[in-house]
């Protein structure tokens, strides 16, 4: 490890007193009221008017008629799977899930929340590559893997970093080979997409939507999420399932497998208290990256991209990846890793080890699923087609794996909106002086 604190290309920088997170919880005051009301009328657990109002307030501000407010993001994308799944292939014994023998597509480099359900489900992922003008699925991927298997009826699309996929296409192609769409929008929560002439958020294009109120989300509750839809059948089947499946009988009666994925009303109270903050937060998001862009303009780094025309990212995290004719020598190993540094040149880990250094919370970009041990031998899929087993000793060959080469090559800024300009001022001097 580098001592950077004593490295003369950091002589005149000095550490944060307090750290700069890479996206933290930023609490305004008005949580505190909702969660004491809760506290103070006894309701505390998964009923409640605060339940009930950020329901009403999430669904008007996303533009759809239901939303059901879950434990987690997590609970929201396993419900939705197991709900397209029901829908596709019937009803599962209660020892099987829904797309049990049944493969899905779904976006390959995101946090494997979006991509688990399906295996909750029994189902087998099959990862489709990401391309570079948003970081999201690829479109010619997609096409390519309904080529290859025609009998899928389900694609699970995550918008990576808070910037929307290209949903349009993404539409255009599930709709000829009758897929359904689960969105993934736990990271873009008020962001937009220009779908058909129309300003539409996310959380609102696909046929079963999920958002996410973790921590270092745009708003927060701490924990909690939400499954988003305009069919009230859904949102009902989701509300029952999330409350243990409970029948309508004077005892507990159950016909199907529920879970305990209710949100409750505390958690809601805190959820309450952020939404009048959303767009103020998306605004506080966008101007960090408007300042990376500024200050690190002349650096060999290329900042995470969108389809300027038709989004509008909430810019959760700004990130970046490094030119490859500037990276400095870097491997990694499943848990560890290895750099060198070089004059004029950097790499993600050289980077994210001098922010850490000065007290500032960098992360490498997402590892992609098809690169992740739990999914290594599950198909993945290029533009080119088969992704897997492309290597050959006798036979040159320049297959793509977009995500594999943003993943080496990549890494998150921090990007907390309680960040002071003069504070990321002083990171982009840290980053800087990196390729020093």
């Amino acid at each position: 490890m580098n001592d950077f604190l004593n490295d003369p290309r950091f002589a005149d920088i000095e550490p944060f007193k307090t750290k700069v997170w890479l996206s933290s919880p930023t609490m305004h005051g008005e949580e505190q009221a909702w969660v004491d009301e809760a506290i103070r009328t006894n309701w505390v657990s998964t009923v409640g008017k605060n339940i009930n109002e950020i329901e009403r307030q999430m669904a008007a501000y996303i533009g759809c008629r239901y939303a059901v407010a879950l434990s987690t993001g997590t609970a929201s994308l396993h419900l939705a799977t197991k709900l397209a799944g029901e829908r596709l292939y019937g009803q599962a014994l209660p020892s099987e899930g829904t797309l049990r023998g049944h493969k899905v597509f779904a976006s390959d480099m995101t946090f494997d929340a979006s991509v688990n359900p399906i295996a909750y489900e029994n189902g087998e992922a099959v990862f489709i590559d990401t391309e570079r003008d948003t970081w999201n699925m690829d479109p010619d991927a997609l096409e390519k893997a309904f080529g290859l298997y025609p009998d899928v009826k389900l694609v699970v699309v995550a918008h990576l970093y808070g910037t929307p996929a290209k949903m349009d296409e993404i539409k255009a192609i599930c709709d000829r080979h009758g897929a359904l769409i689960i969105e993934d929008a736990a990271e873009s929560l008020g962001a937009k997409y220009l779908l058909n002439g129309n300003w539409t958020e996310t959380g609102n294009l696909g046929d079963y939507n999920c958002i996410s109120f973790n921590g270092n989300k745009v708003i927060t509750g701490s924990s909690g999420g939400m499954f988003l839809t305009d069919c009230k059948a859904d949102a009902d089947k989701v509300r029952k399932w999330s409350t243990q499946s409970r029948e309508a009988a004077p005892w507990y009666q159950h016909e199907e497998i529920g879970y305990n994925y209710r949100m409750s009303n505390i958690i809601a109270g805190v959820v309450r208290g952020q939404i009048p903050h959303l767009d103020e937060h998306v605004a506080q998001k966008k101007a960090i990256r408007e300042r990376y862009e500024k200050g690190l303009a002349g650096l060999p780094v290329r900042m995470n991209p969108w389809d300027r025309d038709k989004s509008l990212p909430n810019f959760w995290l700004s990130c970046c990846t490094i030119d490859e004719d500037s990276m400095a020598p870097m491997v990694r190993g499943e848990r560890d890793y290895l750099y060198k540094s070089e004059s004029g040149k950097s790499s993600p880990q050289e980077i994210l080890e001098a922010l850490a250094a000065f007290n500032s919370e960098g992360r490498p970009i997402w590892k992609p699923m098809h690169l992740q041990p739990l999914y290594r031998n599950y198909a993945f899929i290029t533009a080119d087609g088969n992704g897997r087993g492309r290597s050959n000793a006798y036979i040159a060959q320049n297959g793509t794996d977009v995500g594999a080469d943003i993943f080496r090559r990549g890494l998150c800024l921090p990007s907390d909106n309680k960040m002071t300009p003069e504070q990321q001022e002083r990171i982009i001097e840290i980053i800087r002086a990196c390729f020093r």
